[in-house]
């Protein structure tokens, strides 16, 4: 038995091991930008953010909801966006 194994041991006997326990679901602070999505666009979550153009060319010009000259989308929604862009140009 080594070292970690006998702490764990007598960890056990003593009684402390309480294990710690995470937040199950987390909830995001920031929402995402188009009107018809309720998600969030927090960066932990997988957000990202657009530019205007990129919204304007994707939900229209009242399709979306503009923060500091950008537009916060969620995962979901920038997989949408992303996909449909897939073969565009950019060069």
């Amino acid at each position: 038995m080594g070292f970690k194994a006998k702490a764990r041991k007598h960890k056990k006997d003593a009684g402390e091991d309480q294990k710690k326990t995470k937040s199950s679901a987390k909830e995001g602070e920031l929402p995402c930008g188009v009107r018809e999505c309720d998600n969030f666009a927090d960066k932990s979550m997988g957000g990202r953010s657009l530019s205007v153009d990129d919204a304007i060319d994707m939900w229209g010009s009242n399709g979306y909801e503009m923060r500091k000259g950008r537009v916060r989308v969620c995962k979901s929604c920038y997989r949408k966006w992303k996909k449909e862009n897939k073969n565009d140009e950019m060069y």
